[in-house]
């Protein structure tokens, strides 16, 4: 029934099948890939007042919002989120400009959602982003391009469990959904 608790079940092959609670007594399956992925708006773009039209290229792509929150992210989280950049020259300003502000940070699911949000995001250098895409239509720059999203599935993992709690994701159907997806 629409509205009740419904927890999330690791898949086949990495998938997540929604499972209804066990009080209910039944057990849908959204069909394809589904997957979550993780995606911030950085504090550029919270700065520029752009989480409302990532948030709106989000839904109207069909994809749900299953945890949001906006904050300040530690130097310590924020270390931890990039720590593959640890060694690279732009780790120290990337670290300082990730903390700088309020950012907004999010778990997306749908079918494929960590390709279809790289896909809404364009390229990291805007100069190479589609026009269309939240870095083609609003950055210029790859140090300020607005938006971050896992770039593969374990990615996607891991940055989730370091912004969020399991508690604090979301599940619920959106009522379109039989109009999403085929099966």
């Amino acid at each position: 029934m629409p509205g009740q608790p419904e927890t999330w079940q690791s898949g086949a092959e990495g998938q997540l099948d929604r499972r209804r609670t066990e009080s209910q007594g039944q057990i849908e399956q959204i069909g394809g890939n589904v997957e979550r992925t993780y995606v911030m708006v950085k504090p550029d773009g919270v700065q520029r007042g752009l989480v409302g039209e990532v948030l709106r290229r989000v839904e109207r792509r069909g994809l749900r919002i299953a945890a949001l929150r906006m904050n300040t992210i530690s130097r310590e989280v924020a270390e931890k989120h990039y720590s593959e950049h640890m060694e690279k020259p732009f780790f120290k300003s990337l670290i300082g400009f990730i903390t700088s502000g309020p950012s907004v940070s999010m778990v997306i699911e749908g079918q494929n959602a960590v390709s279809v949000m790289r896909e809404i995001n364009g390229a990291t250098n805007p100069l190479n982003a589609a026009m269309g895409t939240i870095r083609g239509d609003f950055a210029l720059d790859t140090g300020r391009n607005v938006v971050h999203a896992s770039d593969s599935p374990g990615s996607a993992e891991r940055e989730i469990a370091i912004h969020f709690r399991e508690s604090e994701i979301a599940a619920y159907s959106r009522i379109d959904e039989t109009w999403l997806y085929e099966n």
